[in-house]
C-alpha cells in the first residue's frame, strides 16, 4: 500500500527525474513558474489524453473546441470578470507583504481558504475583522491595512499604431471561449440539447498567494466541459457529473480515502452559480491537507444571457456610431429568448436559453494528484525504494527495454525489441550500468514493465518481464512480448 507522500520528497523526485524544474532556473527561477522536463510532459500529456478520452471521445454527446487565449475586451465586460474577477487584499503594516484576505490564519490556524472573487467596486465596503490574522511573512498579529481589491486579470496590448491599439486581457479561464462559440457549434454540427463543448488549454491569473509548486499557479492548464442542457434538467446533470468525474480519478489510480466531495456553502457561491461542489484530494500541505482538485458548478443559464445581452448592446451602440469602450453591459428588462445564443427544442416546441453543469479541472493540479497519490518509498533487501505506481495510461514510459550485457548480441536483440515496441508504446532503451540500477531508475520514472535481454534469451527465444509494482519476473517468449503488453496497458 503506498503511503502519502512529503511535498518535499515530490519536489526533490520531480528534479531529480527529469518531471518539473523551475522555471528559469539559471536565472535565479521564475516565481510559480514551472517547466515540465521529458517525463513530465510525457505524464501531462497522458493526463489531458485521459481527460479527452472520458470527457469527450468515448461519449456521443460531446464536442470539443481550442480557443484563443486574446478575446475581444468586451467578452470579459459581459462575463463579469472585468468587474468582479478580483482578490480582496491586505498589506502587512510590519513587512509589507501582500496576502489575500481569505487565506490569513487566526493565531489557531484557522482559514476561509474560500476560492470565490470579490466585486471590484463593493471591495471596499465590505467589513473585515482582521485584528487576529497572522501575518505568513513575519507572524505578527493584527497589522494590516485596510482591505482593497487586486484584479487578477493580466493586462497586454494589441495593435502596432496608436490609433488602434487595444487594451486585452490574456483569459482567466477557457469557459468564456465555449460560451462565445456556442451558436457556432450549433450551426456547424449535428448537435442538440443537452450536449457538452470542451476544451483543454492555458489560463492566466495574477494570483496574489501562489502555493505548493505547481498546486497554485500564474499560468496553468484547465480541462473544461460547459454541458448545456434544458431548465429542470439541470440538477440531475449536476448529480451526473459529479459521479462521473469522481469515478475518473478513482478509475485512473487515485485512492477513495483520498478523495471527497465538498458542497459549497450558499454564501460562498460564486454570483453565476445556483450549486457547486469541489471534488477535494488530500494534498501533503495546506490547512488540513484537503484541498480543491476540481469543481463542479450549476451556472445555470447566466453565462449565455450575459453574452446575449452583451451582444445586443454591442450591436445597438455600434448602430448608433458610439464609442464601445463606454459600453456598461447593464441588464435591461427584455426579453432574451430570440437571441442567437437561445435554443428551440423542436421535440418540445419550446425556446430557452440553456443551463450549464461546468466541470473544471486544473490539468496541472491533477497531475501533481496522480504524482502524490502514485508516490510510495519501501524497503527492499536492506535498501529504500522510491517507486510511482501510475496507472499505465498514465504512466510516461509504458516500457523499458534492456540487453543484461553489452556483448553476445543482446544489445541487437534488444534494440530491435525496442525499435518494434516503440511504434505503439512510449519506450525506453537503456544497456547502461548495473540492471538493478535500471531497474530503480524505471521505477523512479513509473514505467509498469521492463523487458531484459539475457543469456536465456539466446537459448530458447524468451526474454525477463518485471512487474514495477510486485517485481515479479516471469518469462515470455520474444515473439509475444508485444501481445503480452497488450493485453496489460490497453486499458
Amino acid at each position: 500500500m503506498a503511503q502519502l507522500a512529503k511535498l518535499d520528497d515530490i519536489v526533490a523526485l520531480c528534479k531529480r527525474r527529469g518531471f518539473i524544474f523551475q522555471s528559469s532556473e539559471i536565472y535565479g527561477g521564475l516565481a510559480s513558474c514551472y517547466d515540465y522536463g521529458p517525463l513530465g510532459v510525457e505524464l501531462k500529456r497522458n493526463v489531458r489524453e485521459a481527460w479527452w478520452k472520458a470527457v469527450v471521445k468515448m461519449r456521443d454527446d460531446v464536442v470539443g473546441l481550442d480557443c484563443s487565449i486574446l478575446m475581444h475586451p468586451l467578452v470579459w465586460k459581459a462575463s463579469g470578470h472585468a468587474d468582479k474577477f478580483a482578490d480582496l487584499v491586505t498589506v502587512c503594516k510590519k513587512c509589507n507583504t501582500r496576502s489575500r484576505v481569505d487565506h490569513l490564519a487566526d493565531h489557531h490556524g484557522h482559514a476561509e481558504e474560500h476560492t470565490e472573487h470579490v466585486d471590484i467596486d463593493k471591495a471596499a465596503a465590505t467589513p473585515h475583522d482582521l485584528s487576529r490574522k497572522v501575518c505568513p511573512a513575519c507572524g505578527a498579529v493584527g497589522q494590516f491595512g485596510a482591505p482593497m481589491a487586486f484584479r487578477l486579470m493580466f493586462e497586454t496590448q494589441m495593435g502596432a499604431n496608436v490609433e488602434d491599439t487595444m487594451t486585452l486581457f490574456l483569459r482567466p479561464e477557457t469557459a468564456q471561449g465555449i460560451f462565445v462559440n456556442f451558436r457556432n457549434v450549433l450551426d456547424t454540427t449535428r448537435v442538440k440539447i443537452p450536449f457538452g463543448i470542451a476544451q483543454i488549454g492555458k489560463s492566466f491569473r495574477n494570483e496574489v498567494t501562489t502555493k505548493a509548486f505547481i498546486f497554485r499557479t500564474r499560468e496553468f492548464e484547465q480541462a473544461e466541459l460547459e454541458f448545456f442542457c434544458a431548465p429542470g434538467t439541470d440538477d440531475e446533470w449536476y448529480e451526473h457529473w459529479k459521479a462521473e468525474r469522481f469515478r475518473w480519478y478513482t478509475d485512473l489510480g487515485i485512492r477513495k480515502e483520498n478523495l471527497r466531495f465538498r458542497e459549497h456553502d450558499p454564501d460562498e457561491l460564486a454570483h453565476y452559480a445556483k450549486a457547486c461542489v469541489d471534488v477535494e484530494y488530500r494534498f501533503p500541505f495546506g490547512q488540513g491537507d484537503w484541498q480543491e482538485l476540481e469543481g463542479i458548478a450549476n451556472r445555470t443559464d447566466y453565462d449565455l444571457r450575459q453574452h446575449q445581452r452583451g451582444m445586443r448592446t454591442v450591436n445597438d451602440w455600434m448602430a448608433a456610431g458610439r464609442d464601445l469602450t463606454a459600453i456598461g453591459l447593464k441588464e435591461e428588462a427584455e426579453d432574451y429568448l430570440s437571441g442567437p445564443l437561445s435554443y428551440f427544442d423542436e421535440q418540445t416546441r419550446q425556446r430557452f436559453i440553456p443551463y450549464v453543469i461546468e466541470p473544471s479541472a486544473g490539468v496541472d493540479r491533477s497531475t501533481l494528484a496522480f504524482l502524490v497519490d502514485a508516490y510510495d518509498e519501501e524497503e527492499v533487501r536492506g535498501e529504500v525504494r522510491n517507486v510511482l505506481r501510475f496507472h499505465p495510461a498514465l504512466a510516461p514510459v509504458k516500457v523499458a527495454i534492456f540487453p543484461l550485457v553489452k556483448k553476445d548480441g543482446m544489445p541487437e536483440t534488444a534494440r530491435a525489441l525496442y525499435d518494434d515496441l516503440k511504434r505503439r508504446y512510449a519506450s525506453f532503451y537503456d544497456e547502461k550500468g548495473a540492471i538493478g540500477r535500471r531497474y530503480r531508475r524505471q521505477d523512479e520514472a513509473g514505467t509498469p514493465y521492463c523487458v531484459t535481454v539475457d543469456g536465456q534469451t539466446k537459448e530458447d527465444g524468451t526474454v525477463t518481464m518485471r512487474d514495477r509494482d510486485s517485481m515479479e519476473q516471469i518469462r515470455v517468449p520474444l515473439d509475444q512480448v508485444r501481445t503480452w503488453l497488450s493485453e496489460k496497458l490497453d486499458v
